[in-house]
């Protein structure tokens, strides 16, 4: 594992595997960058693929106070590490930051995304304010299991598996990473699909759903393809959210491969 120094002088760990054109995998809550390993594997014979910690978990570091630029930045400095350009997949709450970094400007080809975590429904605002409320003030009290619960409970898990994951092993892990929940409480905005960003992103994007995912997940992929000037939707049959890299991989090697 090698790192790179951002711009703000936090650590970003990251590993390479593979050779051609970079590709960068941005993981999602709870996730560091083993998590995209298996992807990354997969993806190794045809790209150089990168996968990294996002700040606050693994091996980088981490630096108060946080915003959402500084992850953008994050981006930059493996982007510039790996020759100053790099297409980006982002999986869930990764992929509303992919699609934040490609806003802001950043140097990419085509970037891909995998359910983003978005809403289509603009009466949730409320919530969505109320479990920010919540979610922070757990955190400061530095009660991170409640956070990890809260969490978890907003994002569908019945409250009966929620108290048997307490008692898991895993769960110490997740405590772990309670704190960068509330980073992506914020790359999240108020929740809903952000039309007016996604509008100045002018490369080619692939937004993926499963076609086994809640019908609201997959409303949002749509929404977030439609709100981008060259959106490519694509369903991928029997996959929910756990989407299964064997899947998936084939289809982001067709496009990537396109640059």
């Amino acid at each position: 594992m090698s790192k790179v120094i951002s711009r703000d002088g936090t650590p970003i760990a990251y590993t390479r595997t593979g050779a051609g054109e970079p590709l960068i995998l941005v993981g999602g809550a709870f996730s560091t960058g083993t998590a995209e390993g298996p992807l990354a594997g997969l993806l190794a014979p045809a790209f150089d693929v990168v996968t990294y910690d996002r700040r606050g978990r693994g091996a980088s570091g981490d630096t108060s106070p946080y915003a959402v630029a500084r992850e953008v930045e994050d981006l930059a400095a493996l982007v510039e590490e790996v020759g100053g350009s790099a297409c980006l997949y982002g999986m869930s709450s990764g992929g509303a930051l992919v699609l934040r970094a490609a806003a802001a400007g950043l140097r990419v080809p085509r970037l891909a995304v995998y359910e983003p975590p978005f809403t289509v429904r603009e009466d949730t605002r409320a919530d969505k304010t109320a479990y920010t409320r919540s979610l922070n003030a757990a955190l400061e009290d530095g009660r991170r299991g409640d956070a990890v619960e809260l969490f978890l409970s907003v994002v569908g898990m019945p409250a009966e598996f929620v108290a048997q994951m307490r008692r898991a092993p895993v769960w110490r892990s997740f405590e772990s990473l309670a704190p960068t929940l509330a980073y992506d409480d914020a790359l999240m905005g108020d929740g809903t699909v952000p039309c007016d960003r996604l509008a100045r992103i002018t490369q080619p994007v692939l937004v993926v759903d499963g076609g086994a995912s809640p019908p609201l997940m997959r409303d949002a992929a749509r929404r977030t393809s439609a709100a981008l000037p060259d959106g490519r939707p694509h369903t991928l049959p029997r996959q929910t959210h756990d989407v299964d890299p064997r899947t998936l991989a084939p289809v982001l090697t067709e496009f990537f491969a396109a640059v």
